[in-house]
């Protein structure tokens, strides 16, 4: 029978290219000239943090970072930024979490509308990602189109495609 599976994956690799060029930017810019600007990236964590002295440059931080993640090719629905926070002296911190993997909630949810739809599939859970099944390839491309055309607010990919 054929299917596929749908993952939420991030390339890390990408994401850390993504961090070492925005913090060569912002090592660059005048308007960070002076200032102890910092992007840390955590990848045991599976999140980013960001150091500045003020909001604003946070915002400024945080617009470099979502430009260098779209030229790379990563999807900027994984990057969850958290509220900025004191820390210690002057300087202002922001989380930015690096979301992989479709969330229990999320995979019901994404189950629940299939089956709504009376597709002639099965999709089961399998831990942080689904596999769809069906007698015919042209039900698995219609659950395509139509996960494609729903917002979920996570990126999904659909990979391992088998007949």
């Amino acid at each position: 029978m054929p299917s596929f599976d749908v993952v939420n994956e991030v390339d890390m690799q990408e994401i850390t290219n993504t961090v070492m060029n925005a913090s060569k930017e912002v090592a660059q810019r005048y308007d960070f000239r002076g200032s102890n600007t910092t992007i840390d990236l955590d990848s045991d964590a599976g999140q980013i943090v960001i150091r500045c002295e003020d909001e604003m440059k946070i915002e400024a931080v945080k617009e470099v970072l979502l430009t260098h993640a779209v030229r790379r090719k990563v999807d900027a629905g994984c990057l969850e930024f958290k509220e900025p926070e004191a820390a210690g002296g002057k300087t202002m911190r922001q989380e930015v979490q690096i979301h992989q993997g479709i969330d229990r909630e999320i995979a019901q949810k994404i189950v629940k509308d299939v089956k709504a739809r009376k597709m002639k599939v099965q999709v089961a859970i399998q831990g942080e990602e689904l596999r769809v099944t069906g007698k015919k390839r042209d039900d698995l491309q219609g659950v395509i189109s139509f996960l494609k055309s729903e917002d979920y607010g996570i990126p999904l990919q659909f990979v391992n495609m088998r007949d």
